[in-house]
């Protein structure tokens, strides 16, 4: 899933990304309200994080803008400032949730979790394609009935892949979906993430659901039969 955190404060928003992509999340972060606007009119986010005291923009703004062009990401809004009116002021303006800060990470994760379960009804509760099944709110993949252990990342890649089942995804489309846009690392790591997950949801089952499309990316395939 892919998440977008708009926050000003650069180590708050440091530790916030690097937890959330530790939990297998795809993280981009803005650090004005503009930019967060811009992010989150131009890509498709399952979350959104959104302060309230940011520059160029306030949260309260931005929230308003996207409600009101129709956009309905979960918004979580995120701030240092206490008192009732501000809670009442962020809710009325669109937003799904408020926490203020301080708040442990633990919570803000279990917060965000709560409003991607909200969205339930827009997803399926299994991600499924044959016996392969994948079910994102308890994070386990099996196959043929059997668990198989994947890492956090490993988990990401093969939950995107089971939402485009049948179509063919560009390897930069599976990066900028599962690393980011601001990953800077070797794009060659789609092809190492995903003859892992050969290895451990086809092979050992005599199947070959992740295909190779020759000189564009993947397919994940529904029913290899």
């Amino acid at each position: 899933m892919r998440v977008l955190v708009v926050e000003d404060e650069a180590r708050y928003a440091a530790g916030l990304r690097d937890g959330l992509e530790a939990e297998g999340f795809a993280v981009d972060v803005a650090r004005d309200g503009v930019d967060g606007l811009w992010l989150a009119r131009e890509h498709t986010y399952d979350a959104i994080v959104l302060d309230i005291m940011l520059p160029g923009l306030n949260g309260y703004r931005v929230c308003r803008a996207l409600r009101g062009e129709g956009d309905w990401t979960p918004i979580l809004m995120l701030t240092a400032k206490e008192g009732e009116w501000d809670e009442v002021e962020g809710l009325d303006t669109g937003a799904d949730d408020y926490v203020t800060k301080p708040v442990s990470y633990a919570v803000l994760l279990a917060r965000l979790r709560a409003l991607l379960r909200r969205e339930a009804r827009q997803r399926p509760a299994v991600l499924a394609a044959g016996d392969l099944r994948l079910d994102p709110a308890v994070r386990t993949v099996s196959r043929a009935g059997r668990e198989i252990e994947v890492t956090a990342r490993e988990l990401a890649v093969l939950e995107f892949l089971l939402r485009r089942a049948g179509e063919a995804v560009s390897k930069q489309t599976i990066l900028d979906q599962v690393w980011g846009d601001d990953f800077e690392g070797d794009p060659n790591i789609v092809e190492v993430y995903v003859r892992r997950l050969r290895n451990k949801v086809d092979r050992p089952f005599g199947r070959e659901s992740l295909r190779t499309v020759r000189g564009h990316g993947y397919r994940l395939v529904r029913d290899d039969g």
